[in-house]
């Protein structure tokens, strides 16, 4: 199946879904959706809730295999079921859709211009747990903030330190440096990211295959050198604060790279809407987004 899926990942046309809103973003999501916070009372309630949120996007009709090559995941979501089964065995078994994990644990101070991740606790245990759950692959975020070539540095240093364990066990691990989009000179700051991502990927073992989400660049085309790299499965951009219109936008321009949204893909779904209203619109958003990452 894992031989299946990479050579999907690799070669199909599509976008990645960013489902996996977590702890710290989860109201805000469900607010957008139209579920203000006197809706739930605890955290267990909230999950729920957005888990009826994921699953209502997961089970309709226009989130299909045609344009839809993966989805990402939060942990909640990996453990709990859609129609019966669990979510990632859903997507694959019933639409043909591809699974990864969020498994960072946030983001620590700014220092040096970045946001390192935070120490993930049991990292080898959840990666045994997602692997049993049929993951395919992990995502894991830091943010970049400022034109620092050390913080820049360290921030790619510890994505793939961490990306080599993750690997070790049998997942494909999605690299996402975020550059922040109101980041000052933020094409400054891209180009030595660039430079501190080929060097790290250019040192891998031939058998260590990872994928990259990447701000979308103010340079078109920035990454086109890092996509033909031989440990490189794919590189997905993620809308970063773009309205879905600028994000598409953005993306067209850049040939080969994919988009891997969260906030634009959900942008205009409602809690209130019928099944045929909320179909419409994300059948409407799917194939925009789709339509930009073909170019």
């Amino acid at each position: 199946m894992k031989n299946i899926q990479l050579n999907r990942m690799k070669n199909d046309q599509g976008f990645i879904a960013a489902l996996d809103q977590s702890g710290g973003s989860t109201p805000k999501a469900l607010e957008i959706y139209g579920i203000p916070e006197s809706a739930y009372s605890n955290e267990d309630e909230m999950y729920h809730m957005v888990h009826q949120m994921r699953s209502r996007i997961m089970t309709s009709p226009a989130f299909n295999k045609e344009r839809i090559l993966g989805a990402i995941l939060f942990e909640k979501t990996m453990d709990a079921k859609v129609e019966g089964l669990y979510s990632a065995d859903y997507l694959w078994e019933k639409k043909g859709i591809v699974s990864f994990l969020k498994v960072d644990s946030g983001l620590a101070d700014v220092q040096n211009g970045v946001q390192l991740m935070k120490p993930i606790p049991n990292l080898e245990a959840l990666l045994k747990r997602a692997n049993e759950r049929h993951i395919f692959g992990t995502k894991m975020r830091s943010v970049i903030k400022e034109v620092n070539e050390a913080g820049i540095k360290a921030i790619v240093d510890q994505q793939f330190e961490i990306g080599k364990i993750i690997s070790s066990a049998g997942l494909v691990p999605i690299i996402e440096p975020e550059v922040d989009i109101y980041t000052v000179n933020k094409k400054e700051a891209e180009a030595i990211l660039k430079v501190e991502l080929m060097r790290q990927i250019k040192d891998l073992d031939a058998s260590c295959q990872v994928m990259l989400k990447l701000t979308i660049p103010d340079e078109d085309n920035l990454y086109a050198d890092i996509m033909k790299l031989p440990n490189v499965v794919r590189v997905v951009a993620l809308s970063g604060g773009y309205s879905r219109e600028d994000a598409n936008e953005k993306l067209a321009r850049n040939n080969g790279l994919i988009a891997s949204f969260s906030r634009a893909l959900s942008e205009g779904l409602s809690a209130n809407q019928s099944d045929e209203a909320f179909n419409k619109m994300i059948d409407q958003s799917i194939q925009n987004i789709y339509e930009a990452s073909i170019t």
